[in-house]
């Protein structure tokens, strides 16, 4: 069993942390789950390393990831995944995959995606010339008050919220909003995916459901923004994996059957693949 609790109470409970205590984590747990075979759909596979004072005592406060500062953190996971076709989605599902786990054992996580320190990292986990190392996590206990800076990046970033049905699920084409009436025992795999997290909460992922088929079409939805804003990586790609896994892990939980196939679909907005019912 990979995780304790059913993933769909983690996926509700995990929310990004800033502000970390100095408790100590149990390293060998988190190592253990790293040392596994970490693969994402489309059959790349990551690795996982748990990296402890990355900054040596240099900072207290870290100004850090796509926005936001980071106090009282002590340990980060950074990964590789070798270049390929759709290597950055499956880093993303991947990682999503390990900061469910984390937060399945009591931990908090924050991803960092966009301004961090990759050479640092790099080093650290002796990224090879074919590989990329897209995000890493923070991790560590949660401080019991959160820092006024983090209460007010969650309200300004809008970390809270998310966008409802009608904007992101579609019945059969764009424009034609799907019901969780519709959706039918899949309502709650999509909800999961509705509240992914994403790179300032933009929630990329359009979904279309085919008309009396349990069959999900998955498109990216590009903010134009982010290609000239963060150039190391392909952040709202990440955001899909991230969207493939939460969809994925709810309907394994859920007992419905189905896998990850590719399809061409023209449409406006960037197809990426689609879940088939079994």
């Amino acid at each position: 069993m990979e995780f304790n609790n059913s993933i769909i109470d983690v996926i509700k409970r995990r929310k990004s942390v800033r502000s970390y205590s100095n408790q100590d984590i149990d390293s060998s747990k988190i190592t253990e789950y790293l040392s596994g075979v970490h693969r994402g759909p489309f059959n790349n596979t990551a690795r996982f390393h748990l990296l402890e004072n990355v900054y040596k005592g240099e900072y207290r406060s870290l100004r850090l990831g796509t926005y936001g500062t980071i106090k009282g953190v002590n340990h980060f996971i950074a990964g590789a995944v070798k270049k390929n076709d759709k290597h950055i989605e499956d880093y993303g599902y991947c990682l999503e995959k390990v900061m469910l786990f984390l937060t399945d054992i009591g931990l908090g996580t924050c991803w960092l995606g966009g301004l961090f320190t990759r050479s640092r990292f790099a080093k650290s986990i002796k990224l090879k010339q074919d590989e990329e190392m897209p995000a890493i996590t923070t991790v560590g206990h949660a401080a019991d008050k959160r820092a006024l800076m983090d209460k007010i990046i969650r309200i300004s970033a809008g970390c809270d919220s998310r966008k409802p049905w009608e904007q992101l699920f579609f019945e059969d084409k764009f424009g034609n909003p799907l019901t969780k009436e519709s959706a039918e025992k899949y309502s709650t795999v999509l909800e999961m995916l509705r509240i992914a997290p994403s790179a300032s909460n933009r929630q990329p992922w359009r979904v279309i459901k085919e008309k009396n088929k349990d069959n999900y079409h998955f498109y990216l939805k590009r903010n134009n923004m982010y290609g000239k804003l963060y150039r190391k990586t392909d952040l709202q790609k990440i955001d899909m994996g991230i969207a493939m896994c939460h969809f994925e892990l709810t309907a394994k939980e859920l007992n419905l059957s189905g896998s990850w196939k590719a399809a061409v679909h023209p449409e406006e907005t960037e197809y990426l693949v689609s879940w088939v019912s079994e």
